[in-house]
């Protein structure tokens, strides 16, 4: 059995949707997928692609992105929580997963979280220009930090098994040293939207080997303090230098 990780498809763009068509139907049956978030918006596409994936791999394991619970589409009655219900309700009828998985000694725990700004304060420049202020809905007087509280809430539960090799994954980033130096002063100023420090507490109760990550689109492996990150974007299809155009094997046993 084989651990691959993917984040980031965003199969809006139809040169993704035709990648993910395309994969083997036989190569990977006895493999688990991570899938970490930022398939699409849209249920119908999501539920395709989740449905395509779980009948070319033994096990899908996905959590949503950002993109997830976007309800721009939606109209005004639906909001982000609620759409975060419709999305756990597709991965289970697509045959994919958002509950733990174990398997020959290894355990794969899904985190959820939102970014709760521990990575930095945002600025009147970041809310005009992320999409996320204004794609998604929160019930009233809920705030970012308050929605970061309310999925990692979920992660409670989780725990890890004794001689288990123990892989995490969330979208959002857990700890912001996982963005390299070479990032300009510009793309600094998406730092406080890339995720929350409590994941990484998270991760190490449950005594994680491996946490893989999305959401930057900077595609990055490193071990810090006996864990390692891995980031394995897919990307925009203009997006060719800091992602890439593959799967990644990241465990096999």
């Amino acid at each position: 059995m084989r651990v691959f990780a993917l984040s980031d498809i965003h199969i809006d763009y139809e040169v993704n949707a035709r990648w993910i068509k395309n994969l083997s139907t036989a190569e990977y049956q006895d493999d688990v997928l991570i899938l970490a978030g930022d398939v699409t918006d849209t249920l119908r596409l999501l539920e395709w692609c989740l449905g395509t994936l779980a009948k070319r791999f033994k096990k899908v394991m996905f959590v949503p992105g950002n993109h997830e619970l976007w309800v721009i589409r939606e109209g005004r009655e639906k909001n982000s929580l609620q759409k975060f219900d419709d999305v756990c309700a597709v991965v289970e009828s697509s045959g994919a997963s958002m509950q733990p998985f174990c398997d020959r000694g290894v355990s794969i725990i899904p985190l959820l979280t939102w970014y709760d700004y521990s990575f930095g304060e945002q600025s009147e420049e970041l809310r005009a220009m992320w999409m996320d202020y204004r794609a998604c809905r929160w019930p009233s007087g809920l705030t970012e930090k308050d929605v970061a509280a309310h999925f990692a809430s979920y992660n409670d539960k989780h725990f890890s098994r004794a001689g288990d090799k123990v892989i995490t994954y969330s979208h959002f980033l857990p700890r912001i040293d996982l963005m390299p130096e070479f990032i300009p002063c510009s793309g600094k100023l998406l730092y406080p939207i890339l995720g929350s420090a409590q994941l990484d507490r998270q991760l190490r109760r449950l005594n994680a080997n491996i946490h893989v990550y999305g959401h930057s689109h900077v595609n990055r492996q490193v071990k810090i303090d006996g864990v390692s990150y891995i980031n394995n974007a897919f990307g925009y299809p203009r997006e060719t230098r800091i992602t890439s155009k593959r799967l990644m094997c990241i465990h096999e046993c």
